[in-house]
């Protein structure tokens, strides 16, 4: 059994998972809109990757015999200045998401909830892919400032992702 408190912790859990999945489908639609296909893919294999992370919590809690209690997901950007900007965007939220496992973490340990703890260990793990991912890719971006056909070999390499 889960407690009330765990529970609610992890279905506030759920509603940024399932906002960083729409926040990287909004991403996917700017690339998009600014004709780098490649970009907008590597966004739309995010998007399903963070939608999967919200479901694992979902099916923890039910296992758990908790209750999920989906919220009201909130509207991410729609604009960014340049690629660049979008992916320190990304980074960021990157940044904010590690640090909401480790506070998810420590009331795991304070609860004494070590099931949770086991869960959430393989998302402590998954946030350091995921910020590296992304500080690699700020950085290539960086370093393809103002060549135009970085940027190109940089859109074709990012529509390889799978």
């Amino acid at each position: 059994m889960i407690n009330d408190k765990m529970a609610k912790a992890l279905n506030e859990q759920i509603n940024e998972e399932l906002y960083s999945s729409y926040l990287y489908l909004a991403m996917s639609a700017w690339f998009e809109s600014q004709n780098l296909p490649g970009f907008a893919a590597w966004m739309k294999v995010q998007a399903r990757e963070e939608h999967a992370h919200a479901l694992k919590f979902f099916e923890f809690i039910h296992e758990c015999r908790g209750r999920v209690v989906l919220q009201a997901i909130q509207e991410p950007a729609r604009e960014w200045k340049s690629p660049l900007a979008a992916f320190e965007a990304a980074l960021k939220h990157e940044q904010h998401i590690t640090g909401r496992m480790d506070k998810l973490m420590n009331l795991a340990l304070a609860e004494k909830d070590y099931a949770t703890a086991g869960l959430l260990q393989w998302f402590v793990k998954e946030q350091v892919e995921e910020e590296a991912s992304a500080d690699r890719i700020v950085q290539m971006l960086k370093m393809a400032a103002n060549a135009p056909g970085a940027l190109l070999m940089l859109d074709h390499q990012m529509g390889e992702r799978k």
